[in-house]
């Protein structure tokens, strides 16, 4: 198995886990490296469609990121 393959389903993995989770204080952080992790297998197989979307997840999960340090740290 290649290195791009085992990316692919570490990102699976961790993706799954803060779906399963639900951990408000690390789902954030484990989407964004899920994400970047199928990014890289997209990239790989070089499905466009599947590129854009991991693009666009990742995005969403950096911008709830940084909301909810922001509203953290106004409390």
């Amino acid at each position: 198995m290649d290195i791009f393959k085992i990316a692919g389903i570490v990102g699976l993995v961790l993706i799954s886990i803060g779906v399963i989770t639900q951990k408000k204080e690390s789902e954030d952080l484990i989407y964004i490296f899920g994400g970047v992790c199928l990014l890289v297998y997209s990239s790989y197989i070089g499905d466009l469609i599947f590129i854009v979307l991991q693009i666009i997840f990742i995005i969403s999960a950096v911008f709830h990121f940084l909301k909810t340090r922001r509203a953290k740290g106004a409390k």
